[in-house]
Parts: C-alpha cells; structure tokens; sequence
C-alpha cells in the first residue's frame, strides 16, 4: 500500500441549492403561462360567483357539502311548483345572512319536506311537519354560535319547508335559516349520484 498518497473524501456530494426568488417565478410563470391561465380562471370564476352572482348557470350541479348524500345533480330551472320530496336548489336570503354574510344568494340543495298550509310544531329541539317529526334542531352552529329552532306555526302560501339530510345541515329547522320563498328556488333538481 501506498502511503504516500492522502486518502480522498469518498462522502457523497451535496446538490447545491439555488434561491428562487420572486422575480424568477415571476419569469417562470411569463414563460409557462398557459400552464397558470386555468388556474387564474378558476380562481376568477369561483370570486365571481361567490361574490358577484351565485347563481347557477349550467344545468349540472355539483353538491360538496354532507348536506344530501348526492354530488351531482342536473338542474331543471323555473320549473314548476316544487311538491313535498322533491328535491330544490334555491338562493339562500336567510336571517343568517346577517352573521354569514358569505352566504347570501348562495345556492342551496335541499329536500321540500313542508308546502304551504302545512303544520309546524317544536317541542324542545324536535322539529315536525303535521305531526311527523322531520329532524332536530342543534343546539349550536360549527363556530359556537347559538341557534334557535324554527317558530312553530302554519306555512304561509308561497313558502317551502326544505331540509337536508345530515344533521349539520342548515336549513329551515332554524330561525336563521327560515322558510324558502317561492321566488327564491332556482328549480327542481333530480340526483344523479
């Protein structure tokens, strides 16, 4: 053996790491930006739906809440009158609007459990429809904020008692929700899956 020689560093290299910074993404984006003109479209259209005009303007619809247990749906708009079991998409202009104000116009997908002339009652937090119950109010929303159940009464001509199905669905079982007016459904929906 050779001892003359020093032994070499056999430690694999480390890649060096250039900084990126934001003039070269901007450059990066000039370059490529048909890769980020979907996603600045998307990201328009979502603002100017959710701020501008929510309601729906092609005839399929896609459901992203527990609400109802169906994603996609296909719209028939300025149907007729909805009948109870029918499911609806309407513009929410609920009280609720007032501490949610993100919600107002938003379109909602609920079942038609109530027409007009039908019976409201509450007892606690149970909620029912001539006598049938139809669900049960919660005590509070995602953020802590107390709700009150719906006032029991007669569904005045004109009004909806929707409803969805999972239990955290914010419908007509609350006060800030409230009855949907006729003027407010969108149309009928029927589910597709």
């Amino acid at each position: 053996m050779n001892t003359s020689q020093p032994l070499e560093d056999v430690r694999p290299s480390r890649p060096t790491r250039t900084r990126f910074g934001a003039q070269d993404f901007l450059r990066h984006m000039r370059r490529r930006w048909y890769l980020y003109l979907p996603i600045f479209a998307i990201w328009g259209l979502a603002y100017l739906r959710l701020f501008v005009d929510a309601t729906p303007r092609v005839p399929v619809l896609f459901n992203w809440t527990p609400s109802l247990p169906y994603r996609v749906a296909l719209l028939h708009p300025g149907s007729s009158m909805p009948h109870r079991g029918d499911f609806v998409v309407f513009a929410f202009e609920g009280d609720g609007i007032r501490r949610y104000p993100g919600l107002a116009k938003q379109p909602f997908f609920k079942i038609v459990r109530g027409l007009p002339g039908d019976t409201i009652s509450v007892a606690g937090r149970e909620v029912r429809i001539n006598g049938e119950l139809v669900g049960i109010a919660k005590t509070h929303a995602f953020d802590r904020h107390p709700l009150e159940p719906i006032m029991p009464g007669v569904i005045p001509p004109g009004r909806y008692y929707v409803q969805g199905l999972s239990t955290d669905s914010f419908d007509s079982r609350y006060r800030e929700s409230g009855l949907v007016r006729a003027e407010q459904v969108i149309g009928v929906v029927d589910p597709l899956f």
